[in-house]
């Protein structure tokens, strides 16, 4: 999960990004409204992290921006604003969450896994990852890092063409041959309509 995290303290930022990091999140850190929207434009998050107090314009403002331009990202607030009326309307703005400072860094880390629990399960026919478990019929089962990471990529972008040269980087030895075995050895263990698009990519067709 890729996240972008709004914070101008510049020592509770870092100690949140390096926390989530630790835990396998990929934290980019912003200290202002600007960073924050230049930031959101050049990359595509899974979800948002904003303080609400922020130099110039506020966290409040910078999530209606964001929606105005269409950007649909979830949104938890973390602030030490507790009055009723900023509460309120961080979630008319459409927050999933509002954690109130001073938090534990741990309470903030089991937010984020209940809020994306469900979303972070892939499910394509009778496959299912959660997280590094990949289970085939409901049995969990193994099948080596190499297929495993390459299944995992495809079944994150169903129905879209996953460039060759991000699958070669996640291979323990990169080459065109390896990934041509992995793929050749997925598509007839699991009966995976994995398609080569060309001068696209690899990817596995919708159900």
């Amino acid at each position: 999960m890729k996240i972008l995290l709004v914070e101008d303290d510049g020592d509770l930022g870092e100690t949140l990004q390096e926390f989530l990091e630790l835990h396998e999140f990929s934290v980019d850190l912003a200290r202002s409204y600007e960073e924050a929207v230049d930031l959101s434009f050049a990359n595509k998050y899974d979800l948002y992290l904003f303080d609400i107090n922020l130099p110039k314009e506020s966290g409040l403002e910078l999530a209606r921006d964001l929606i105005q331009a269409s950007d649909d990202t979830p949104i938890i607030f973390i602030t030490a604003l507790t009055d009723i009326q900023t509460i309120t309307d961080a979630f008319n703005i459409g927050a999933i969450d509002y954690i109130k400072k001073p938090f534990f860094p741990q309470e903030l880390l089991i937010r984020i896994q209940q809020k994306f629990k469900k979303q972070n399960t892939l499910h394509y026919k009778n496959i299912e990852i959660d997280g590094t478990i990949l289970k085939v019929d409901d049995k969990v089962t193994d099948i080596g890092h190499n297929q495993f990471v390459l299944l995992k990529e495809l079944l994150q972008n169903i129905g879209k063409p996953v460039e060759k040269e991000r699958l070669l980087e996640l291979l323990d030895t990169p080459s065109d041959g390896a990934l041509r075995v992995a793929l050749n050895r997925l598509k007839k263990r699991f009966s995976l309509p994995i398609q080569n698009i060309r001068g696209k990519g690899y990817m596995i067709e919708k159900v």
